[in-house]
């Protein structure tokens, strides 16, 4: 690594990190070096059109609700006004969540879904496969961020520019959380392009520099990212907090709190003028006639409804340690478990440091910035820590970890073990998230929406009813239905008792316009539920009219039994019901609901 090269970024001048040195006259040793590097380039081509292909088909799993009731169901009725369950965070009453990045991202997509289908372009939204595709198409395109973020990130911290990409686009965390419409992938990004504005600055360098000021719109910049994180999720400050540390103490003019706190006044300028956008818009967005006009401030909102306890209980509490023994294993894998180790040999190096140096010459045997990785398990490590602080823990919180993990586990210096483990950890992954995780749920709603949608007799309109049990919550605007006047109705059971399933499909078959036979509507009662909880249909004694299999479908709260599995019916097990059924026999439908009650 040469001192002498310079390199100016941001206006501040630094030795340079880049690690991949220029190409020599090509010898017997530097051919296989050649075509290793050409090998991962093909490869993470191959794999970046891997991630946009498998969005276009679409990927039929569903991992969250947060998915689609976080961006697109809102999005979805405020841009084409179709039926949508709107969350409790964007209610006027909570609003805890800023819709401005939702607007952004499927409100444009929908608004440019709109004017295609008003130009006569195409079908346009009227298509639920476009309303599915599109916002993930958007996110898709902005996950290449993460990407070219890498590939400038990888020199300046040591790492192999082509491995860490490699890594990257491979691992399943990108190729399905990174293509959906979470709030925890644009918090991702955000992540990314702040540990790209900070490095020029803290990526590490074998000599001392004194840092030059640089302009003003950096910093800036730097704000305005931070500003707009927080908005998006306030746990963005757990993320932000190890870059925003180390860029203050690496352009500090001076020892001591003065010089850092005096640099991290230049970021006020731009957060102050992102987080004034943010206010604006959503104080516009949740104002009403009836409520008096104030401003909204949703990250406050958000951090007083998650840091009261009982509230989190609601959404399911964890054990402290469960990000760190359990999700990030579950997202990361073997790259998680080095992490672990070079953790472990850091703390190690450290102590023995301490011992032989004694207290007050210990420090340089903790430098930050002795080497990259420290730096690296900092970023890691620190917000994992601060999330872990909390007892709501999902495996999703710790996406954005991905970038600097990639660069942790792709040193130069060493080749990544356990190659066929990592592929096949992350071939298993994708297809437990992609395809097989409530993956019959998404298809249902298309298979439905072609029900709901085809041509009936206009003399004797139809009612449909589609009740839903045992899946996640469906996202209503991939119905298409219009938003006042529907002749649809949706039910969501959640994961109901059978007696109270059966009450509710008794009381559906109860309106007064299904009750005579030829009467003004024609009625149809549809049950979507998995083949595990299927019987409990059955229980009900409701006549089947049809059945559809989706399959796979794979549910995590009723999952099959092993023994299910190796029958001959292990397909009805891992497939999606969709039962059609009929008007309940009269001797059966005065039978006391008492009797199925457990």
């Amino acid at each position: 690594m040469s001192k002498d090269a310079v390199m100016q970024v941001c206006g501040t001048r630094t030795a340079s990190e880049a690690t991949e040195k220029p190409l020599e006259v090509p010898g017997t040793g530097s051919w296989p070096q050649l075509d290793l590097k050409m090998a991962l380039r093909v490869l993470w081509g191959s794999l970046g059109l891997f991630r946009l292909v498998w969005c276009l088909l679409p990927q039929t799993g569903y991992v969250h609700p947060d998915e689609f009731f976080q961006s697109p169901e809102v999005m979805a009725e405020d841009i084409l006004g179709v039926e949508a369950a709107r969350p409790w965070e964007f209610q006027a009453a909570s609003s805890c969540r800023s819709p401005l990045l939702p607007l952004l991202t499927s409100g444009c997509t929908f608004w440019l879904l709109r004017l295609w289908g008003r130009w006569g372009l195409g079908p346009g939204a009227a298509s639920g496969y476009a309303l599915l595709v599109g916002p993930r198409l958007l996110l898709t395109g902005l996950s290449f961020g993460l990407d070219l973020a890498v590939y400038h990130l990888a020199p300046r911290w040591g790492a192999e520019r082509w491995r860490a990409l490699v890594l990257l686009a491979g691992s399943y965390v990108t190729l399905v959380f990174y293509t959906r419409t979470f709030s925890n992938a644009i918090e991702g990004l955000f992540f990314a392009g702040l540990l790209v504005l900070v490095s020029p600055r803290v990526a590490w360098s074998p000599a001392p520099r004194k840092p030059a000021p640089g302009p003003r719109w950096c910093g800036w910049l730097l704000g305005g990212v931070v500003a707009a994180g927080f908005f998006n999720r306030p746990t963005f400050l757990a993320f932000a907090l190890v870059p925003l540390f180390l860029w203050s103490i690496c352009t500090a003019t001076s020892p001591g709190f003065k010089s850092p706190m005096k640099e991290a006044l230049v970021l006020l300028p731009g957060a102050t003028l992102v987080a004034a956008v943010f206010v604006a818009v959503d104080s516009w967005y949740f104002s009403s006639p009836s409520r008096a006009s104030a401003l909204v401030l949703t990250p406050a909102n958000f951090l007083y409804y998650n840091l009261d306890p009982q509230n989190l209980a609601r959404h399911g509490t964890h054990m402290r340690l469960t990000h760190l023994a359990v999700n990030g294993f579950l997202l990361f894998g073997m790259l998680h478990a080095w992490a672990l180790q070079a953790a472990w040999q850091q703390l190690q190096a450290g102590l023995q440091a301490f011992a032989q140096a004694g207290f007050l010459r210990a420090p340089g045997g903790w430098s930050l910035l002795s080497s990259p990785r420290p730096c690296l398990l900092l970023l890691y490590f620190t917000p994992l820590a601060l999330l872990s602080a909390f007892s709501h823990q999902e495996a999703r919180f710790l996406i954005p970890l991905l970038v600097p993990l990639v660069l942790l586990c792709s040193p130069q210096t060493q080749p990544v073990p356990c190659k066929g483990t990592l592929v096949l950890f992350n071939v298993l992954g994708a297809l437990l998230f992609g395809c097989l995780h409530q993956g019959g749920l998404v298809p249902g709603l298309g298979h439905l929406e072609q029900v709901v949608h085809a041509p009936a007799l206009p003399s004797r309109p139809t009612h449909y009813t589609l009740l839903f049990t045992h899946t996640y919550m469906p996202p209503r605007h991939l119905l298409h239905l219009p938003g006042l006047g529907s002749s649809v109705e949706v039910v969501d059971m959640g994961g109901t008792e059978d007696w109270v399933l059966c009450r509710a499909l008794n009381n559906l078959t109860r309106q007064p316009a299904c009750q005579v036979a030829g009467g003004p509507w024609l009625c149809r009662l549809f049950v979507v539920t998995p083949g595990t909880t299927r019987p409990a249909t059955e229980k009900c004694h409701f006549p089947l009219k049809s059945e559809t299999l989706l399959f796979p479908h794979l549910t995590l709260e009723d999952p099959p039994a092993l023994s299910s599995l190796l029958s001959r019916a292990w397909r009805d097990h891992l497939s999606l019901h969709i039962l059609e059924l009929g008007a309940k026999p009269d001797n059966v439908t005065e039978k006391p609901l008492a009797k199925i009650q457990p």
